[in-house]
């Protein structure tokens, strides 16, 4: 099982260099850290008074790796979670905050399990989270993954501008869907067709 660090590792390698996306509500970003980000941090890399896009440049992959272990993985009790879930939703986490919580909250609710859906990592979804991998260890980190990918369609559904995070120009599996399968067994991908039908409505 990867380390905690490991995981942020992979999260910077997998989120690439600067980016600032007109259609992304995160807006400018690097390594998976966004101006927000930085900005809430206090984080100013650059010392001149100010937290503005020169810092987003200025950020090291080193800086984003702390700031993922210290914001998105310790603080908001991921290290509470079951081993195996941990990577899935650490990534979730970085990519939109409390609804990966709220996904996993959700799907402990499919399951039978008494919790709150607030993203909030307390004792009764750790305990729920534990029961429920003790009940489906051979299942719990696939489903938790397919409620990923199954997010990312509704957003695409919802927003018309965020589609293109989830479908390619040439209508093929976007950045978001094949996040989403790196988590989860082979068996439960996609085939290309059946992405393009997924998506056949959008435009």
């Amino acid at each position: 099982m990867p380390t905690p660090r490991q995981i942020a590792e992979a999260i910077v390698a997998r989120e690439g260099g600067f980016v600032n996306d007109p259609d992304d509500p995160g807006g400018a970003t690097k390594h998976g850290v966004t101006i927000g980000t930085l900005r809430r941090l206090g984080r100013d890399l650059t010392g001149d008074g100010r937290v503005t896009v020169a810092d987003i440049r200025a950020l090291t992959p080193d800086h984003a790796v702390d700031i993922f272990l210290d914001s998105y993985f310790r603080q908001p009790g991921i290290d509470g979670l079951p081993g195996p879930l941990q990577p899935s939703v650490f990534d979730m986490q970085v990519n939109a905050g409390a609804t990966a919580v709220k996904l996993l909250q959700n799907l402990l609710r499919k399951m039978g399990h008494d919790v709150a859906v607030d993203g909030v990592i307390g004792p009764q979804t750790r305990a729920a989270a534990a029961r429920a991998m003790a009940e489906a260890p051979d299942h719990l980190v696939d489903a938790y993954a397919i409620e990923r990918r199954d997010y990312y369609y509704r957003l695409g559904d919802a927003r018309p501008r965020l589609r293109k995070f989830a479908r390619r120009r040439d209508g093929g599996k976007g950045g978001w869907i094949t996040r989403a399968e790196e988590f989860m067994a082979p068996r439960y991908h996609l085939s290309e067709a059946e992405h393009r039908e997924r998506v056949s409505a959008w435009h």
